[in-house]
């Protein structure tokens, strides 16, 4: 079989992963052998606590396509991936997770499918194994993400996809420290594509997707990358103006004829909930501001502890 010309490069952000790391490493290795292929491994320790990097450093010492870095703190997996792109040297840059839910063999269909002119695939999966709250957290943050981002409905967003070395460049470029992978893809190309392929259930461990994360995922992705939140504060202040101003004529229309107005719970309720709407958008208007106050005091995506890789024997 002839050797595939171009170089890859697989990026891993890995978080308490080291139980499951080393399987994930091995089927690379397995469906992507170096007689055939020029490939890298890029994994990169998220701050995790456990024994994850002395993992990740022990499969760079066992191979030189392995790359083992170690990042000085926890920065969120678009943050850990953001650090493996810019470490990452091939044509073709395959992400995927460190938990092997994303089968290596299943990149053969993302590389062929860029190989036709893509910039960007992203995996499809036609059953999802993952805990009901991970799904209902993927299921919302796909439909703020055709709504806010543009992102076309027909397109499937998952952490497991390859882009090519033109996308990866013009990613790199944003330098703010809310880095969003799917937004910063979706901002520089259109010329996208979905292929299915299989998503495996965890076989070891369970997930660390918290509410926390997923908030945290929201506001990067739709705060950080579009002002339609602030669009829609705007049109429902405009809501409440118009509502309260109607509200205001009812009342002086009824204390001129009826003299008493009763309902005192109703306006209380009424003022509770424009005071709960108005506090709502000072939030999101607050949390621009410091998301520029924090961008303008230039704080990293990502910080290298260490970088390791054993060098090739002649």
């Amino acid at each position: 079989m002839e050797k595939f010309e171009k170089k890859i490069s697989f990026v891993i952000p890995c978080y308490h992963s080291e139980n499951t790391i080393e399987a994930v490493v091995d089927d690379i290795c397995k469906e992507f052998p170096s007689e055939e292929y020029d490939k890298e491994i890029v994994l990169v320790n998220d701050g995790s606590r456990d024994g994850t990097y002395a993992k990740l450093r022990e499969l760079a010492d066992k191979n030189s396509e392995v790359v083992a870095i170690n990042l000085s703190k926890n920065f969120g997996q678009d943050g850990a991936t953001m650090c493996g792109l810019s470490q990452a040297t091939g044509e073709y840059i395959i992400v995927l997770d460190d938990d092997g839910q994303n089968p290596p063999y299943e990149a053969h269909k993302l590389l062929e499918q860029i190989e036709k002119g893509y910039d960007a695939v992203f995996g499809k999966y036609r059953t999802k194994k993952d805990t009901l709250f991970k799904k209902f957290g993927h299921d919302i943050n796909d439909m703020m993400a055709t709504s806010f981002i543009g992102k076309p409905k027909s397109l499937q967003l998952n952490s497991y996809f390859v882009i090519n070395k033109f996308v990866r460049d013009e990613m790199l470029k944003y330098k703010g420290a809310y880095p969003y992978i799917w937004g910063l893809i979706l901002r520089c190309t259109d010329n996208t594509a979905n292929v299915y392929v299989e998503h495996k259930a965890r076989e070891e461990g369970k997930s660390t997707y918290t509410l926390s994360k997923l908030l945290n995922l929201w506001f990067d992705g739709f705060i950080s990358f579009s002002v339609k939140p602030l669009r829609l504060t705007s049109c429902l202040g405009f809501v409440s103006c118009i509502m309260g101003f109607l509200l205001t004529g009812v009342i002086i229309i009824k204390t001129i004829h009826h003299g008493d107005v009763p309902g005192w719970p109703t306006m209380m309720a009424a003022t509770l909930v424009l005071g709960g709407l108005q506090m709502l958008m000072v939030g999101i208007v607050g949390e621009y501001v410091g998301r520029i106050f924090i961008n303008g005091n230039h704080s990293p995506q990502f910080v290298i502890r260490e970088k390791y890789q054993k060098e090739e024997q002649e």
